[in-house]
């Protein structure tokens, strides 16, 4: 096989890229466990929690922003990166409270917008440190 550059950088660039498709998978299923495993653990500890839309946004973003944090640390990533994803769990819900709390959207709204905007908040914190996530 002929190893020249071009093939070695265009290979690098492949598992690069494949490396940061694995750790956005890995968030993602993170995420999802964090919900499963704690959702159980806040109703019984908060039996009124779904009738209050603002505090069931906040609880959702910290099951993701835990499971995901406890994958993080067990991958061995630094806490600055651990904030930054985290920090992406709660950026769209608190962008979109105070749209729910006019009534300009409402609280399903809240939650799907909260959910689908995420992904690529997650992933804007995975390319501002392209370097550790591989990219």
């Amino acid at each position: 096989m002929n190893h020249t550059p071009a093939t070695t950088e265009t290979g690098t660039r492949k598992r690069a890229v494949l490396h940061f498709t694995r750790h956005a998978v890995e968030m993602l299923l993170a995420m999802v466990a964090g919900m499963i495993v704690l959702e159980p653990v806040w109703s019984f500890a908060w039996p009124g929690l779904a009738g209050n839309v603002t505090a069931s946004a906040l609880v959702m973003a910290t099951n993701m922003s835990l499971g995901m944090a406890l994958w993080m640390r067990i991958r061995r990533h630094g806490w600055a990166s651990i904030a930054e994803m985290s920090a992406a769990m709660y950026l769209p819900y608190v962008i979109f409270m105070p749209f729910f709390w006019t009534g300009l959207v409402s609280g399903s709204t809240l939650m799907m917008a909260g959910h689908v905007l995420m992904v690529p908040a997650m992933l804007a914190a995975m390319f501002r440190r392209r370097t550790e996530y591989g990219a």
